[in-house]
């Protein structure tokens, strides 16, 4: 029989991280610190909302760019929180989930052998993202020494005459890190210069823990150049109601909004009632979640500090990327004997890319009671390897 299967899909990788919970669900008692999904529940009103556009019936398609109600909001929240001017009529788009926003804007913008430019250790998604489209993703490695931020010089090192865009996504998973205004005016002149554009993946910009989050579109000369995406997954606890949204120049939206519209019809019209109502009178909900994360972030770098495991302080997001390379053990056999031995789940590094190596994921996404138990064992199990190296 002819072969039913794209070469282009056979050849992308399955998530690294899916590996880990699979064995996990396996076991008993195992902790895991593993899964980027926020343990609070949606906030009630937010879920009453949501609630109560089904009890009115409001179960139709919405327009496909999403509720103007909702769109309108959007700007109105951009603007406040990120100086961010953006058209709900022409320059807003409602997705499902930030990813299909991703996913919507390499297709609209990438043709075949353009090159896009992916920092890592990264999310997971960008890179086959690129595949999909028929692009060329192009990988630069992130230092630790710089704290995973993206520097000028790092950047001008990679572009060619096919660079057509970079992705740039901070507060960063998995690293934690971010980028200060002084990093993206250094990063939007080399933008500028080289006449390409942005992809700014700003999911986590609620989740900065030093300073505001600071989006590179506000910077002058950016605007026109940047497709800036969010969601409400992690600021208002909304996973699995699966809603983002992409915002950008009017030209690049069109074309998004047509794909879109052949792949998808529109956004889950519940969900975008919901949205309705946490950008309207969630922002002390935002600023609760945010603390709570804080309070975790720090009882966890306190925690490394004290069984000698080295880790940069990053300041965004809820994940911590511990370095392990003085253990001798590659990341996948670190996190791998972890699981075995004191049954705690974590992501190994190279999951977000090859220069991963040598550090682990760890997500402070859960009680502090959960990451006690968990802390105690990793303590225990890296006292162990310390002893045999002894």
């Amino acid at each position: 029989m002819r072969n039913p299967l794209s070469k282009k899909v056979t050849e992308i990788k399955p998530s690294g991280i899916r590996k880990f919970f699979d064995i996990a669900s396996e076991m008993e008692d195992v902790v895991s610190l593993g899964v980027g999904e926020p343990d609070f529940d949606t906030p009630w009103h937010v879920r009453d909302e949501g609630i109560y556009s089904l009890e009115k019936g409001r179960t139709f398609y919405t327009s496909n760019s999403g509720l103007k109600e909702l769109r309108v909001e959007i700007s109105r929240y951009l603007k406040r929180r990120c100086s961010l001017t953006y058209d709900p009529m022409h320059e807003i788009l409602v997705t499902v989930g930030g990813s299909e926003g991703i996913d919507l804007a390499l297709r609209a913008m990438l043709d075949p052998g353009d090159e896009v430019l992916i920092p890592e250790p990264c999310y997971v998604s960008y890179l086959p993202c690129v595949q999909l489209a028929d692009g060329v993703p192009v990988t630069i490695e992130l230092k630790a020494e710089n704290e995973f931020r993206l520097t000028k010089e790092e950047l001008l090192e990679h572009i060619t005459d096919k660079t057509k865009l970079l992705v740039l996504p901070f507060p960063n998973n998995p690293t934690g890190a971010v980028m200060r205004r002084e990093d993206l005016e250094a990063i939007a002149e080399v933008i500028i210069e080289k006449d390409i554009y942005v992809l700014s993946d700003e999911i986590y910009s609620e989740l900065t823990y030093q300073g505001d989050h600071v989006s590179i579109a506000s910077l002058p000369g950016m605007w026109e150049r940047t497709l800036t995406i969010n969601g409400f997954s992690k600021s208002y606890a909304m996973t699995g109601w699966r809603l983002g949204y992409i915002c950008g120049p009017q030209e690049i939206v069109a074309q998004m909004t047509k794909i879109h519209q052949f792949a998808i019809m529109c956004a889950p019209t519940t969900s975008q009632y919901a949205a309705v109502e946490a950008l309207k009178k969630g922002d002390n909900d935002v600023v609760q979640m945010r603390e709570a994360y804080n309070q975790r972030r720090r009882y966890l770098m306190h925690a490394f500090k004290e069984m000698g495991l080295p880790c940069f302080e990053p300041f965004g997001a809820f994940y911590v990327f511990p370095c392990i390379k003085e253990f001798g053990l590659s990341s996948e056999e670190f996190a791998m004997r972890l699981l075995e031995e004191e049954h705690v789940a974590v992501v190994p590094g190279t999951a977000f890319g090859a220069c991963g190596e040598g550090f682990l994921r760890i997500s402070y996404a859960y009680s502090i009671e959960d990451l006690k138990v968990a802390l105690e064992r990793m303590s225990r199990f890296i006292a162990k390897l310390k002893k045999q190296d002894a």
